[in-house]
């Protein structure tokens, strides 16, 4: 067995938006788990306004953060 922590967060650097309003470049934001978004080339995110919504994975580039630094990001929020 493994004593390996097991990542729990996602996360997305965005690099293109039609609307600032809801999501800004260069912003990271947190990605939630959705298979069929995921195969029609979606990702769930929580956008600027709080919400869960679909944005095109096109839009993100997905970056692995160390455990620290996911700590720190999700208590930011």
């Amino acid at each position: 067995m493994s004593d390996r922590k097991v990542r729990k967060s996602q996360f997305a650097i965005c690099i293109a938006s039609d609307n600032a309003d809801l999501l800004t470049p260069r912003r990271i934001y947190e990605v939630l788990p959705d298979e069929s978004a995921a195969r029609s080339n979606y990702v769930r995110v929580i956008d600027n306004e709080g919400e869960d919504y679909l944005y095109p994975a096109s839009s993100f580039v997905f970056v692995d953060f160390t455990l620290e630094i996911e700590a720190a990001i999700l208590h930011a929020a």
